[in-house]
C-alpha cells in the first residue's frame, strides 16, 4: 500500500523513502497516512479535490508555520510540503486519554496557540475571522416568534450592535477554526493541535468561548462542570499573559452570543449555508454526534441567559435567550442536558 502515499520524488529525497504505510480515519475533506520516512514516525496528509481544497491547504500549511515558533510545542512539526498534490508530511505524536480536568490544560494551550501571531504584523495566508451577520440575527428573531416567545423591544438593537462588535473586534490571534476534541492531542508533552483547514486570525475569545458555549463546531458536544469551566478560563487567560505580557482583552459573553445566533453552528462542515437551520428546529431535530440539534440550542441559550444576566450589553439579548430557553423545555420537556464528559 506504500505505493499509493502521495509522497512525490522531491519529499522522498528530502525526508527518506516511504515503508510502513496505512491509511487511517480521517475527513471526507482528507486523505490521512500513518508512515516511517527513513525510519521516522510521520503522518501524511493530502486534502482531497474539490472548490476550495487550494485554500484549505494554503491556510492549514501558513497556520502550522506560525503556530510552530511556539514553545513548548503546540503543534505537531511541519516536516515537508507539497503544495502540488496539496501534501504534508507531519511530525507523529502518540495521543494519550486526555486526563481528568482536561479543560485546564487545553485551554492553556489554546491560548499559547492563539499567542503565536501576536505582535507579527507579516502574517500572510490566512484571512480574518468572520463572525455572525444581521441575517442570522433575523432567523433567531423569527425562531422566538414560532416558538411563541414575545422578544423585547431592545433585543433586535443589542443583537444588531453586537454583530458589529464582533465584527469590529479585530485581534491577532492565530485561531484554529475547529479546536474540537479529537483535534486536540493529549501527548506526554502536553496539548497539541492538529487539523488547521479553517485557520484564521482574529479574537480569540471566540474560540475560548467554545468550552462554555458547548463546542459549537463539533460532532462532540459537551458541557464540563462549571468549576471546570472557571479552572480553564483563567488558565487560559494566565498562559495568553505569560506568552504576550499583556491581558485578554473583550467579552466573553459577547463570544458565546455570536456561536448562539448562528444556525449553522447547528450541523456539520458540509451541510452549512446550504438552509437556514434555525428555521428547520420547530419542525425536526437532528443528531449531530453526542447531541441533537435542540438540545446543542438549549444548553447555548441557557448558557447566554445567564451570563447576560449579570449586566452589560445584552441584557435584554439574555431575557430573549432565557424565554426561549423556557419555551424550548416546554415544548420538548424530554430534552436532556450535553453530556459532561468527552466521548
Amino acid at each position: 500500500m506504500w505505493s499509493r502515499l502521495p509522497v512525490g520524488e522531491r519529499l522522498r529525497a528530502e525526508l527518506g523513502p516511504p515503508r510502513r504505510a496505512r491509511r487511517v480515519g480521517s475527513s471526507p475533506r482528507s486523505r490521512v497516512w500513518r508512515a516511517e520516512l527513513a525510519g521516522v514516525p510521520v503522518v501524511v496528509k493530502q486534502l482531497v479535490d474539490g472548490p476550495e481544497a487550494a485554500g484549505r491547504y494554503a491556510r492549514e500549511v501558513a497556520a502550522l508555520r506560525l503556530a510552530s515558533t511556539v514553545e513548548p510545542p503546540v503543534v505537531p512539526r511541519l516536516l515537508g510540503t507539497d503544495p502540488g498534490e496539496r501534501v504534508l508530511v507531519l511530525e507523529y505524536t502518540e495521543h494519550e486519554a486526555p486526563r481528568e480536568g482536561w479543560p485546564v490544560e487545553y485551554a492553556a494551550a489554546l491560548a499559547r496557540l492563539h499567542a503565536a501571531a501576536h505582535g507579527d504584523a507579516a502574517v500572510s495566508g490566512l484571512p480574518a475571522w468572520s463572525g455572525p451577520t444581521r441575517d442570522d440575527v433575523g432567523s433567531f428573531l423569527r425562531l422566538a416568534r414560532t416558538l411563541g416567545v414575545v422578544v423585547p423591544g431592545g433585543a433586535r438593537a443589542e443583537a444588531d450592535a453586537l454583530v458589529s462588535r464582533l465584527a469590529g473586534a479585530g485581534g491577532r490571534a492565530l485561531l484554529h477554526g475547529d479546536p474540537c476534541p479529537g483535534n486536540d492531542m493529549h501527548t506526554r508533552d502536553g496539548v497539541r493541535f492538529i487539523d488547521f483547514e479553517q485557520a484564521s486570525l482574529g479574537d480569540g475569545l471566540v474560540e475560548l468561548a467554545y468550552l462554555r458555549i458547548g463546542f459549537p463546531t463539533c460532532w462532540c458536544a459537551t458541557a464540563p462542570a462549571p468549576e471546570l469551566l472557571d479552572a480553564a478560563e483563567s488558565a487560559y487567560r494566565a498562559a495568553w499573559r505569560a506568552a504576550t505580557g499583556t491581558e485578554v482583552h473583550g467579552d466573553l459573553t459577547d463570544a458565546c452570543a455570536g456561536w448562539l445566533l448562528r444556525g449553522d453552528a447547528l450541523v456539520q462542515r458540509a451541510r452549512r449555508g446550504t438552509v437556514d437551520h434555525l428555521a428547520e428546529l420547530p419542525e425536526r431535530d437532528w443528531e449531530w454526534g453526542t447531541a441533537t440539534a435542540r438540545q446543542r440550542l438549549l444548553h447555548r441559550l441557557g448558557t447566554v441567559g445567564r451570563m447576560a444576566a449579570d449586566g452589560g450589553e445584552l441584557t435584554e439579548f439574555g431575557r430573549l435567550a432565557t424565554a426561549m430557553s423556557g419555551a424550548l423545555v416546554e415544548r420538548w420537556p424530554a430534552l436532556r442536558p450535553l453530556p459532561s464528559v468527552r466521548p
